[in-house]
């Protein structure tokens, strides 16, 4: 009799954990997958990543239609909206994912175990009232949001929700105040402006977008105003009050002012968010957590207990779907003996708003922290590929070091910024300098030419600026 049920349980199928749950099984290695949700794929595939995407995606072909850009380009329509097919298409696309990875589960013979996990101790776990044990136990049960002290979250109202509640609603409010200018509120504050809505955006800090390079933050500010929003930069939300099917929203400036009262039909919290680590019982298996509620790995992903790993939002680092992933994969190579790396230096982000910002590596100024650099930059208004697209806004920013000439850091606001990125964390990826991205030929007209034009304006031999 085996002294275990399995070589690897994985606690948790959104992207780190299905994706861990599938290599360990392909490595040879028995595993099951705890997942207490009615479908697999975490936040990411049923309430985050892929159901927003369709919603933007969706919302940029209406206003388009609406706001005249397709009658520029000679197409003239008269845009009606159909919100309940727009929501049926982005039910569908989930449902296709995530039964995809239950497809994936059978396919590579991972156990599904349906129900919540907590730990009896190192090695053992009890799953819908079942005890299950594991040589190796993952922990990768994601994130969720962060609450906003004295606001109730009602998704089921429909008045002060969270992004999940942002994504059900049955109809585009007149009026929607959004608490948070990170990722989260401006992907889905820019669909429902675009479906009609008027928005307004709280942001504690002076910009929008923390955490991004100084002149991305500054541009963003610029495209979103332009685009209709209203900003609300340096300002803290002292209360909600939820009155029927409205809100009222009292704001003040952040450094001290006077208060002010903002109107709402939808109320968006959207501030972050935290580790999934309640009910997990890890007071019973000795495994403590951070100061900001984190899970402590080493390189390797092992945490302080023999035989318990941990990967993605409930770990230091970006709270993102794909670095998420490729821990996965490298949790479950180390588990089986082989040698798994993520290079955390370089992990893209991407806010998929119209235009999308993506950056990769050193904003510039924590680069001139550390040292003498380089910088480069090109605007996309002499890009040829996104001039004829009728998309002006943005550029490309590469930083390199001044001694060496590497690459530390690429930032990007374009119209597909998201996909461009690739190309840099790449280049990153392997030691790239500025001149090697400059020299490498890229096919016209395309919108990822701009990079090479940043690298080339680092090097000193800019050629359409």
């Amino acid at each position: 009799m085996a002294e275990y049920d399995y070589d690897v349980l994985v606690i948790g199928a959104g992207p780190g954990g299905y994706v861990a749950a599938i290599r360990a099984a392909q490595l040879g290695l028995k595993t099951a997958c705890a997942e207490g949700r009615e479908t697999l794929g975490g936040t990411c595939l049923n309430v985050g990543c892929i159901p927003s995407k369709a919603l933007l995606h969706a919302s940029e072909y209406f206003d388009a239609a609406k706001n005249g850009a397709m009658a520029k380009m000679g197409i003239k329509v008269t845009p009606e909206l159909d919100l309940d097919t727009m929501q049926g298409q982005r039910k569908d696309a989930v449902k296709g994912l995530t039964g995809g990875i239950e497809f994936l589960f059978k396919k590579n013979k991972v156990d599904w175990l349906k129900g919540y996990a907590t730990f009896k101790d190192a090695h053992s776990v009890e799953v819908a009232g079942k005890t299950v044990t594991a040589k190796n136990v993952v922990i990768a049960t994601g994130s969720s949001v962060t609450p906003l002290p004295g606001v109730t979250i009602d998704n089921a109202g429909g008045v002060v929700v969270d992004s999940t509640g942002a994504l059900e609603l049955a109809s585009v409010p007149k009026k929607m105040v959004v608490i948070g200018g990170g990722v989260i509120g401006l992907e889905l504050g820019s669909v429902w402006r675009r479906l009609g809505a008027e928005v307004t955006v709280v942001e504690f800090l002076d910009q929008l977008l923390p955490g991004m390079d100084g002149d991305v933050r500054k541009e963003a500010g610029k495209i979103f105003k332009k685009q209709g929003m209203t900003l609300k930069l340096g300002t803290k939300v002292t209360g909600v009050t939820v009155k029927g099917k409205t809100a009222k929203v009292t704001v003040e400036p952040a450094k001290g002012g006077e208060a002010e009262v903002l109107d709402a039909d939808v109320v968006l919290v959207s501030i972050g968010r935290r580790p999934n680590v309640d009910g997990l019982g890890l007071d019973a298996i000795g495994l403590s957590l951070n100061a900001r509620g984190q899970i402590e790995t080493d390189h390797d992903f092992r945490t302080a207990v023999d035989g318990v790993w941990a990967i993605g939002d409930v770990i230091p680092g970006p709270m993102l779907a794909h670095k998420a992933e490729d821990e996965g994969i490298a949790v479950a190579e180390n588990i089986a003996g082989l040698t798994g790396i993520v290079n955390h230096d370089v992990i893209p982000g991407v806010v998929y708003t119209q235009p999308e910002f993506a950056g990769v590596g050193l904003t510039e100024e924590a680069a001139k922290e550390r040292g003498e650099i380089k910088v480069g930059k090109f605007p996309m208004l002499a890009n040829s590929r996104a001039k004829t697209n009728h998309e002006p806004d943005g550029f490309v920013k590469v930083i390199a070091d001044a001694k060496t000439d590497r690459v530390l850091g690429v930032w990007c606001i374009a119209s597909v910024a998201g996909t461009m990125i690739a190309q840099a964390a790449q280049a990153m990826e392997f030691g790239a300098t500025s001149e090697d991205i400059a020299y490498t030929c890229h096919a016209h007209p395309t919108h990822s030419e701009a990079i090479k034009e940043a690298a080339m304006a680092v090097t000193g031999k800019p050629i359409h600026i």
